[in-house]
């Protein structure tokens, strides 16, 4: 059996699973709602304060759908209840971030700034303090939603190995290379 499908997930108070007959999930916490259709084969079974998934058949694609909806189904779980925040720091000489609303406008570099709508299931906010880093802050109750924008900022300059410049996440460590030695 899949170890992450087998287990339980534990709803904290105020957070409520229903399912439709369509296999449609539906999760309401104090934070939102979120919805995720669910493949059929899957059987998704509320028993008070816990849900459990079960799998009809071990093939290998039971498995592994076992254990995907079984972490989106949790993550929905949290994201309702306690929600999810992402970090992201501009690392080098006159960058910078500032946002109007729902849009991020960055400059990274190059010859223009970077101007980006942000849905508005995601809570954008930038911090710029002197003698640190900007810093662009997202908040969100949809994990993948959140992930997805967090990698297309970061994509619009990657932090290279050398000097550490460009976007990169608040908790990420970067591999550093040594650069090239002065010859005789």
């Amino acid at each position: 059996m899949s170890r992450i499908g087998k287990l339980p997930i534990q709803l904290p108070a105020g957070v409520t699973v229903s399912v439709a007959d369509n296999n449609v999930v539906t999760v309401k916490g104090k934070r939102g709602e979120l919805t995720l259709k669910v493949d059929s084969d899957i059987a998704i079974k509320p028993e008070g304060s816990v849900v459990k998934l079960e799998r009809p058949t071990e093939q290998k694609r039971h498995k592994a759908m076992h254990g995907l909806y079984r972490a989106l189904i949790a993550n929905m779980v949290k994201g309702v209840s306690e929600g999810f925040k992402k970090e992201l720091e501009l690392v080098g000489v006159g960058y910078r971030a500032a946002n109007t609303g729902q849009i991020l406008e960055i400059a990274v570099g190059y010859s223009h700034p970077i101007m980006m709508m942000i849905p508005k299931e995601v809570k954008l906010s930038t911090v710029s303090e002197k003698g640190k880093n900007p810093t662009i802050i997202l908040e969100s109750n949809d994990k993948q939603l959140l992930g997805a924008i967090a990698a297309k900022i970061r994509s619009f300059r990657k932090p290279e190995p050398y000097k550490g410049k460009g976007i990169k996440y608040s908790d990420e460590v970067l591999r550093r290379k040594a650069g090239k030695t002065a010859g005789k």
